[in-house]
């Protein structure tokens, strides 16, 4: 991707959003949580951030490799997949859609060896704003399971989220072997002045604690002076005695090479180019229910799509008075929301649905009836049930 004035990285604001823009930053501290500031409609993404996380199942191919045998070579296949789904992401600075509280996503993948694989992601938790997720595929052994916690930073000339929580990534033929994963933090820079941009920075890392190795990435911001967007450096390493194996270099938006330290030898890691986004499926809107994020936030996409930025504004102010309004009527009747998929335990968040087959197709069976059926409990109990923390308005 070229770092000059057309990259898809970069925006110029019209005069009247960056006027729009301006006004709401003179309300601002500087490392004010941004979380609760409604920002203006045109620095959002049409689409929820529940959604954004599908963006990480695009590259399926990169991760179903059923005969590997060698875990380091396991290893940069998460590696591969997890710097994969970074690419995917809209002109300019856009931030998807803060979900609210009990919505939902939901969806699936068909692939051409007649496997499938099944996605739920849920807004558990509106303050602070947690995102629980769940996606499998018996026949490829393969769960990803994760929250996100962003954390929105305002710091003069840019704001941070920092994307707090974890992903695992689990083989279940693999038993034990759990990939954890820590996201690095995104920046939107240019605000007040200059071009605005979104960047990755910060620290990441992929660890897998029974084959003792861990990957240390730095996704490096643009300096003023030096430097280029969206470059990335890591290592591969044996965690226990930080023996190199591999280095990762390149761009998460073009190409990221990876280089066998023991041997020399270098190659393509991952090439946006020549990647193709596996299609997911996801029900029509009519179809879904009514916090199902595409049917949830319709009109307000409609209108952002249309460029209609007072409608749009509008329609997202009707989504968060509704959800302010039930949070006060819960609180009022003493009724406790718990998520309809997950449930917290030592501050993580796990698939509510535990005792799941061992054969593949049984599992994926119960698996999808539990995702996709409407009579999967609503989340909303008595005060006196079970209770797993889960903070509301």
């Amino acid at each position: 991707m070229a770092d000059d004035e057309n990259s898809n990285d970069t925006e110029v604001l019209d005069e009247e959003p960056r006027s729009i823009l301006l006004g709401l930053i003179s309300q601002l501290r500087k490392g004010m949580d941004l979380h609760r500031v409604t920002l203006p409609t045109f620095v959002l993404e049409p689409r929820s951030m529940l959604e954004r996380i599908t963006d990480f199942m695009s590259h399926p191919e990169l991760i179903f490799v059923p005969k590997e045998e060698d875990p380091v070579n396991r290893f940069v296949n998460v590696v591969r997949y997890y710097l994969s789904g970074w690419h995917i992401k809209p002109k300019g600075v856009k931030k998807p859609y803060n979900p609210v509280l009990g919505e939902r996503f939901r969806a699936r993948w068909q692939f051409a060896d007649n496997t499938e694989a099944l996605f739920v992601s849920e807004q558990v938790s509106h303050h602070p704003p947690i995102s629980a997720y769940y996606y499998v595929s018996p026949e490829n052994n393969i769960i990803i399971v994760g929250d996100i916690r962003p954390k929105s930073k305002f710091l003069g000339n840019s704001a941070a989220t920092l994307m707090q929580g974890e992903s695992k990534i689990i083989f279940t033929n693999h038993p034990g072997e759990v990939y954890r994963i820590a996201m690095p933090n995104v920046y939107a820079r240019g605000i007040l002045f200059g071009r605005m941009v979104l960047e990755l920075g910060d620290n990441s890392t992929v660890r897998c604690e029974k084959n003792d190795l861990i990957c240390e990435l730095e996704f490096r911001t643009k300096g003023f002076f030096t430097g280029a967007y969206n470059s990335i450096y890591g290592k591969i390493k044996r965690e226990s005695t930080g023996e190199s194996l591999y280095e990762i270099t390149g761009k998460w938006s073009d190409i990221m090479y990876i280089k066998d330290l023991r041997t020399g030898h270098k190659e393509v890691l991952f090439n946006v180019h020549e990647s193709k986004i596996y299609p997911k499926i996801v029900a029509p809107e009519e179809e879904q229910e009514e916090n199902e994020s595409r049917r949830l936030w319709s009109k307000v996409t409609s209108a952002l799509i249309g460029r209609n930025l007072d409608l749009a504004t509008e329609e997202k102010t009707l989504i968060e008075d509704k959800q302010r309004n039930e949070a006060k009527l819960r609180e009022a009747e003493g009724i406790d929301w718990r998520p309809r998929y997950f449930f917290c335990e030592n501050d993580e968040y796990n698939f509510k649905l535990t005792h799941i087959s061992k054969d593949p197709q049984t599992a994926k069976n119960q698996i999808e009836s539990f995702i996709f059926s409407s009579n999967s409990p609503p989340g909303f109990h008595s005060p006196n049930g079970p209770h797993h923390h889960n903070h509301d308005d």
